[in-house]
């Protein structure tokens, strides 16, 4: 593998194996816009193409099938325009019948962008695969693409002719905080770990948007370049990254905005109320999109049943964007700078930081000690019904609401109930605090009545500061640890 390549371990081995199988093989390849996608199998096997094309967005299918034309040109010296893709994809097969043995790696970027209305592209891909390159035996077709509702419906989840012909698909996640790190230290850039989490927090792990930091500035001065300065490269990214996922991306939107209110998540019905879409199968089909793209994510809750399941926003560009960034443009001279500290910041980085944690769940379990043991996380809370009365001292604690953003239901008998904190140092966990904690525990364990010992753990950026309550909590993990 090459040096240049940051993380991408298990995908780069999957790429290999595909490669090097003995049938010929259909690879979709897809994710949102600029998380490296292209880089990725360029980097992997550029040097080993027999064919590579790369679709155009927004232009004609003459257009589309010109620039097809230069690919055939550049690869085999041929320099006809075909009439159709039924053509273009024949010539393609007749130009690799003259090639000698091996693997025949074909890439076909941008894949959605050929697919022009009335084109017959699809129909044609379709025959050239099930007619011709699925019995060769050695030919390895990557279909690359943003436009992921494209890719899905298509190709992945294809009810025609291309039903279940894709033999592998490929989802590229934005980097993880450890790879994220890894593309800071490989372009030389001296940030320390809690600098990179507050980076991660606001933006990410996408590639691109890593690319565009100056290591000259602080990440809040980058922040505020990007983002909040009229021109900032990211200004206008919200909007284009839903686009380019979605071919009607104003539902999706109104979603993750929905989504965005609460930590926790909502139920379907909620959404419902907040974003107005309609109770149908077009919402199934939104919510699948959103979380076959790594946007969002579905649980249910601790006790619940698959009717109370939650959506819960996970894509921190989106929180950062909504929270912020929504109709404000440019917003003057250190305007990041200046919000940092504030209560909308603070609120913020509360909720930012529990999204990095649930992106980081492997880590926070390996942190804990149960990585090799079923585990469940999700969330819980608890309406008391005001119909109910009680005299008895002992339900007192079922008079009160509560709510845990985060417990992993673990297969040793033992439920972690998770403290996702944000601070800038040493987080204090102070008697009003522990005795709201120790509250919930007990509200807890009444109205699930579980029989499962209940561990506190806290999940902080620096620790906690050393007292007689940080001295009761049975797991402490670091922002370190989120980086493994």
């Amino acid at each position: 593998m090459k040096k240049s390549i940051i993380g991408r371990e298990q995908e780069v081995e999957q790429l290999r194996n595909y490669i090097a199988s003995d049938q010929s093989e259909f690879i979709v390849i897809y994710g949102r816009r600029r998380v490296g996608k292209t880089y990725l199998i360029k980097e992997l096997f550029y040097d080993k193409f027999t064919f590579m094309a790369t679709g155009r967005e927004n232009v004609s299918k003459d257009e589309q099938l010109l620039q097809f034309s230069y690919a055939m040109e550049d690869y085999f010296g041929e320099s006809t325009v075909p009439a159709t893709w039924t053509a273009a994809f024949r010539s393609l097969s007749k130009a690799i019948e003259r090639q000698g043995e091996g693997p025949k790696i074909l890439f076909i970027d941008e894949l959605p962008w050929f697919d022009t209305p009335k084109s017959g592209f699809v129909s044609a891909l379709e025959h050239f695969w099930n007619g011709w390159a699925y019995y060769r035996h050695d030919i390895k077709l990557i279909a690359c693409g943003s436009a992921t509702s494209w890719m899905i419906n298509n190709i992945i989840n294809a009810r025609g002719g291309l039903h279940n012909r894709a033999t592998h698909s490929m989802l590229i996640s934005p980097f993880s905080l450890k790879e994220t790190e890894q593309y800071f230290l490989q372009h030389e850039f001296n940030y320390d770990r809690l600098e990179i989490l507050d980076s991660y927090m606001a933006v990410g792990g996408v590639a691109y948007y890593l690319s565009l930091f100056d290591k000259t500035k602080s990440v809040a001065q980058n922040i505020d370049k990007l983002c909040f300065t009229k021109g900032g490269e990211l200004t206008a990214e919200f909007s284009r990254l839903y686009k380019s996922l979605f071919k009607k991306a104003d539902s999706h939107i109104l979603i993750v905005t929905a989504l965005s209110s609460t930590c926790k998540g909502l139920t379907r019905k909620a959404i419902i109320e907040k974003s107005r879409i309609a109770d149908n199968g077009k919402l199934s089909r939104l919510l699948e999109e959103l979380e076959t793209c790594g946007f969002i994510r579905s649980y249910i809750p601790f006790g619940k049943k698959k009717k109370d399941m939650l959506y819960q926003l996970k894509d921190q560009f989106s929180l950062f964007h909504l929270h912020f960034m929504n109709e404000k443009g440019s917003s003057g001279k250190d305007y990041w700078i200046k919000k940092i500290g504030t209560g909308e910041y603070n609120v913020w980085a509360g909720y930012a930081f529990e999204t990095v944690c649930l992106n980081h769940i492997d880590q926070l379990t390996e942190g804990l000690g149960i990585s090799g043991m079923m585990s469940q996380p999700c969330s819980w809370s608890y309406t008391p019904n005001k119909a109910v009365k009680t005299n008895d001292e002992a339900d007192e604690d079922l008079k009160t609401g509560a709510q845990i953003d985060l417990l992993i239901d673990r297969s040793d008998k033992t439920i972690s109930v998770c403290e996702m904190k944000y601070a800038n140092g040493e987080y204090e966990i102070t008697k009003a605090y522990h005795k709201r904690t120790e509250d919930r525990i007990r509200t807890f364990k009444k109205v699930t009545k579980t029989k499962k010992t209940v561990a506190m753990a806290y999940v902080t950026p620096q620790g906690l500061h050393n007292n007689m309550y940080a001295r009761m909590v049975r797991d402490q993990i670091t922002a370190d640890v989120l980086f493994r």
